[in-house]
């Protein structure tokens, strides 16, 4: 703790998030997700609640005993069975840390508990000295303690530090406060109790008015050097305070949080929502904010035209840095020139002006029809519009031998701007080795980077469409289509037509290809 800056990081995705409704969890998931966890390097992880069920017990001590690095944590309320149950289940654990609630709010005691403030704290009092004699490591949670009044907070806080409680976490259990009340309830912690020096403040922040990550950085900047929140903010009814949104947060806001930081891996944050998002059916909305499919994708012309001239302009944050991939610039009806001209350029094509405004006429009208116009439609506006490829690839005879337990082998004859060829190859597939048959005819290298195939046609003689998009020499791509009654035929055809298109839009730039 020596470290003033650092804020650590208590994932409580296994507990609290797991208490999302429809997101069970079984011990093989809950260890998975353990796991990577671990390689995000988040400081604690609340692996359950031990008392709940003999599933979650034995789940806890699974990742007890076969998850290193992070502190692993089990709650308990304030009863000793909980705390023994959660003690035997941290046996395991190189790092153990109890994790011990009561409510103390006036709602809470007079309605859930029917106990008054002197029984409260002699309850929290007695659980944490009972478990001091067990396990060196406690933190205590005095439930629903944004809604507590401040001087008995103060009072249940500074005597249950006296037991032996090493963490303070304060949770908002219902998500009730702002961000000024929560940030000015921290300080007044650490102005009234007087022995708060002597542990870790923590705070636990809920969702309900969709505050829960600026409640928390309140708390951050008053104060807190814990943040306990979950992957994808998911939990208890809203969900919790997002733990992608906080690290990313104080990363790119070191100006007004005075250089604190975690020390979570940021690269593995993305991995780290689509495997929990996986795990427990839990779909992360396109605009949720670091791992939404949507933060790092722009359509608006200007934004668009801003981020190709610096990205500064309208990305606060590195799309990598998240392990997210790479800003897409997805192309709409509000898309300009720039991104139209950008993608162009990454598809392999390099228009003249003239060219270039031909096809964005013509892509505008597309994309006043669809959402999104993607790829391969571009590269069949520039084919139909400014290539007009000819045919100088034409398949004359294609035959193939499968059998069980046999390589396919196939033998084909081609025209190649009316040159016979001819050639037979074996591969992984009777498609693979038609392709590879080509390859070796007509002396090229090529990527494979998409294979679709559809019925176009109904019955036993239904005509198959195969598409495929192939690359060469890096950046040059083309899509070719063919169509038959044969799957195989049509694949071959597919392949052809866009070996063709390659072919002639290098020649147009005085590139050779193949023969």
């Amino acid at each position: 703790m020596d470290d003033k800056n650092r804020v650590y990081i208590f994932d409580t995705t296994l507990r609290d998030g797991e208490q999302s409704p429809g997101a069970s969890l079984d011990e093989k998931s809950k260890l998975e997700i353990a796991r990577q966890l671990a390689e995000l390097r988040v400081d604690v992880i609340e692996a359950g609640f031990p008392v709940t069920s003999p599933g979650d017990a034995a789940a806890v001590k699974k990742i007890a005993r076969d998850v290193k690095g992070p502190v692993i944590c089990a709650l308990a309320r304030a009863v000793q069975k909980d705390i023994d149950i959660a003690l035997d289940s941290l046996k395991p654990a190189r790092h153990p840390r109890l994790h011990i609630f009561i409510a103390t709010s006036e709602i809470h005691r007079r309605y859930k508990l029917n106990k008054a403030k002197d029984e409260i704290v002699r309850l929290a009092v007695g659980a944490v000295k009972y478990a001091r004699r067990h396990i060196g490591e406690i933190e205590f949670s005095p439930e629903d303690a944004s809604r507590t009044e401040p001087p008995f907070l103060y009072e249940v806080l500074k005597n249950v530090i006296d037991a032996g409680a090493t963490v303070l976490n304060i949770p908002d259990t219902v998500g009730y406060t702002t961000p000024f009340e929560f940030g000015s309830l921290i300080k007044g912690i650490f102005e009234n109790v007087p022995n708060i020096q002597k542990a870790i403040v923590s705070v636990h922040c809920h969702n309900d008015l969709g505050l829960a990550v600026a409640n928390s950085l309140a708390a951050v900047k008053f104060g807190a050097r814990q943040v306990e929140c979950t992957v994808n903010g998911i939990g208890e009814r809203a969900g919790n305070a997002a733990m992608e949104e906080i690290v990313m947060a104080l990363d790119t806001r070191k100006d007004i949080f005075q250089n604190k930081y975690t020390n979570v891996r940021r690269d593995q944050i993305c991995k780290t929502s689509r495997l929990v998002s996986s795990l427990t059916g839990m779909i992360v909305q396109a605009n949720k904010a670091v791992v939404g499919r949507n933060a790092f994708t722009h359509e608006s012309g200007i934004h668009q035209d801003g981020l190709l001239k610096l990205r500064k302009t309208y990305e606060i944050m590195r799309p990598e840095d998240v392990g997210f991939g790479e800003t897409r610039l997805v192309l709409g009806k509000h898309s300009g020139r720039h991104a139209l001209e950008n993608r162009l350029q990454k598809l392999g094509y390099k228009l003249s002006a003239k060219e270039l405004e031909q096809v964005f006429e013509n892509f505008k009208t597309l994309a006043d029809r669809k959402k999104e116009v993607f790829d391969e439609d571009v590269v069949a506006l520039v084919d139909k519009e400014i290539v007009s490829a000819p045919k100088s690839l034409e398949l004359v005879y294609l035959s193939v031998l499968a059998e069980t337990g046999k390589p396919p082998r196939v033998s084909l004859k081609i025209k190649h701007k009316s040159k016979p060829l001819a050639a037979e190859g074996t591969g992984n597939g009777p498609v693979h080795a038609a392709y590879q048959t080509i390859d070796k005819l007509l002396g090229v290298k090529t990527k494979l980077l998409d294979y679709q195939i559809r019925s176009v046609t109904v019955g036993e003689d239904a005509q198959g469409e195969v598409t495929v998009k192939v690359s060469a020499h890096g950046n040059e791509m083309a899509i070719g289509q063919g169509l038959s009654t044969d799957v195989i035929e049509a694949s071959v055809k597919a392949y052809l037509d866009a070996l063709n298109k390659l072919e002639h839009r290098m020649a147009r730039r005085g590139t050779a290809y193949g023969v």
